[in-house]
């Protein structure tokens, strides 16, 4: 645990630049369990990385932290009623997916007379390379007691290599603010967050 306090302590200049950091939007989809009579943000939490290393996570898992103590819980000390499952995944994509060439045709009838027309578009941003990458945090809550998922969420977003949202410093603060934003949300809702 020293390990993520020391991490958290590094990174909390970046996390708190990251709020003055323009990035792109962040895909949000959350599942609760709010209709089952869960309640949310009481209790005591513990974060843990899953498929990776704490060291590479520690950006993302302090972000977590942090967004899960602002919806009401508490870090445990000794034991934990619940633990928030933190996991990453980054890759690479490239704009040239599309085509940059498109036509249309269209045409009408009318009292005065009838025509067809065609009409040839140009993506001009097709044709540069345009590489980026797509962050994608997932989280879930698991109740301690029964290893029951009470809550899962995963927040995406992409944004081009050299972008802020590429940083990984900056990319978990966002991811995490936007996937807790209204925590617990609404059961099985897909929202954009600017």
């Amino acid at each position: 645990m020293n390990l993520l306090r020391n991490a958290t302590l590094l990174l909390l200049p970046l996390a708190l630049s990251a709020c003055m950091i323009p990035t792109g939007p962040v895909e949000v989809t959350r599942f609760n369990r709010v209709a089952e009579g869960i309640v949310y943000g009481s209790g005591s939490f513990d974060v843990a990385p899953v498929g990776g290393d704490s060291l590479t996570l520690s950006p993302y898992l302090a972000a977590v932290q942090r967004e899960m103590e602002r919806a009401g819980y508490a870090k445990a000390l000794d034991g934990s009623d619940v633990i928030a499952e933190v996991s990453v995944q980054r890759a690479q994509f490239s704009g040239n997916d599309r085509n940059p060439v498109s036509v249309g045709v269209g045409g009408s009838t009318g009292s005065y007379g009838s025509g067809v027309g065609v009409g040839v578009g140009l993506n001009l941003n097709a044709l540069g390379d345009q590489r980026g990458i797509e962050t994608s945090l997932n989280v879930r809550i698991l109740r301690t007691a029964d290893k029951l998922v009470i809550w899962e969420g995963r927040a995406v977003q992409r944004g081009a290599l050299n972008s802020p949202s590429a940083q990984p410093g900056i990319a978990s603060s966002k991811l995490a603010e936007a996937l807790f934003r209204d925590f617990p949300g609404k059961n099985g809702e897909t929202v954009t967050v600017p």
